[in-house]
């Protein structure tokens, strides 16, 4: 090839000298002004360009045999390295907690007091609203003093009786009174309790849904709605195929689109029962929410932590290629010398999970192998490439 450049760059140092006296020989002519002596040296000129271009092609045929390069087509590879890979089931869910609910009465009658107001924090066992009791507390009131009429009878005829005055059945008589008389009014006092509407756990009222004065039903009219937002969770159906690999603990990173914000937590708990109508169980995931802007019934995108691999070698998708087998398959660089030239050599691999754009090779490649990336749809098994890597 060396020979074939020197002989290339003579012919032109010869061409160039000839052209110069072509050029002076042609002024010469032009000089004459003589028809016939221009045509005939236009017609030598011109079968001088012929046996050049002849000469030429020659050489580029020469050039095209011993220069290889120009036919290596030109690749980009990257180096397969070890790496942890944590492969995530995405799915969706919505926030709720246990601490919601909209109170009902236990009591027939007319709503006569609302004692709170919307956004206001309660504690437990507050009151609430209060329901006419219908005359309850006044016959409370009087039994209680027939109770305790009852009461001191029965202590009279008790120390009597310890004293073996009067018979027993008069005390017996006065213990049986003063026992029911203590039932009536422990029952008429429970009867009186459901006429006060008191909070059942600390929160805040979200919603007073019926107003002061309104005739209210036992368990059927919802006075007003208490939430608590400390204790927030997401409950979300998995598919059972991951029943194995979705448990308690397992980390989860929680998107919530709507406030833009992202939280990690945890599985805090994982179902044991397959529901048999769609194969899925039940997972309760945790939510940290010390600001109060998570709200229940907000959608969350979950990336559930399902499987991990410490030492996994991981490559794009795009460079993958399918054989008649159904056999996948990647081009790995061998054999490359100093001017980032080598062999791309088809090889089998197997691959694993998925994560985006790229896929776990489970065999074929080792850590360190080169693979071809760029031009891997284009290189032939056993081709030389040229690496141009940027």
């Amino acid at each position: 090839m060396k020979n074939i450049y020197s002989l290339f760059i003579v012919s032109i140092l010869l061409v160039s000298c000839g052209g110069e006296k072509k050029r002076n020989s042609v002024e010469k002519v032009l000089e004459s002004n003589n028809l016939t002596t221009i045509r005939a040296k236009r017609a030598e000129l011109v079968s001088d360009q012929q046996t050049l271009n002849s000469k030429i092609k020659l050489l580029d045929e020469a050039i095209s045999k011993l220069d290889t390069v120009k036919h290596v087509p030109l690749i980009t590879a990257f180096e397969a390295k070890t790496e942890v890979f944590n492969h995530t089931l995405e799915i969706q869910g919505n926030v709720t907690t246990k601490n919601l609910l909209v109170i009902t009465p236990e009591y027939n009658g007319i709503l006569t007091n609302v004692y709170v107001k919307e956004g206001q924090k309660v504690s437990k066992g507050q009151l609430l609203a209060k329901i006419d009791d219908g005359g309850l507390s006044q016959q409370l009131a009087q039994l209680k003093i027939q109770t305790d009429l009852a009461k001191t009878t029965f202590e009279r005829q008790k120390r009597l009786w310890e004293q073996n005055i009067g018979s027993e059945i008069q005390y017996l008589q006065a213990k049986s009174s003063y026992e029911s008389q203590t039932e009536a009014v422990n029952q008429l006092e429970q009867q009186v309790a459901k006429t006060k509407v008191t909070a059942p756990f600390s929160g805040t009222i979200d919603d007073v849904i019926t107003e002061q004065g309104s005739v209210v039903a036992a368990g059927q009219s919802q006075l007003m709605r208490l939430v608590n937002l400390d204790d927030m969770y997401i409950e979300t159906d998995i598919p059972e195929r991951y029943i194995a690999d979705v448990t308690k603990g397992k980390n989860v990173v929680v998107d919530f689109p709507i406030l833009g914000t992202t939280v990690e937590t945890k599985i805090r708990q994982a179902g044991d029962y397959i529901n048999p109508n769609n194969r899925t169980f039940k997972v309760e995931i945790g939510i940290p929410n010390k600001d109060k802007s998570i709200k229940p019934n907000l959608t969350a995108r979950l990336k559930i932590n399902d499987y991990t691999n410490e030492n996994a070698l991981l490559i794009p998708q795009s460079i993958i290629s399918e054989n008649a087998n159904g056999e996948q398959y990647v081009y790995v660089i061998s054999n490359k010398n100093d001017k980032n030239i080598g062999v791309a050599n088809r090889v089998i691999i197997t691959t694993g999970k998925t994560q985006g754009d790229v896929i776990e090779v489970l065999s074929g490649i080792e850590n360190g192998t080169e693979i071809v990336q760029e031009g891997a749809r284009s290189v032939k098994d056993g081709q030389s490439v040229q690496i141009i890597n940027y």
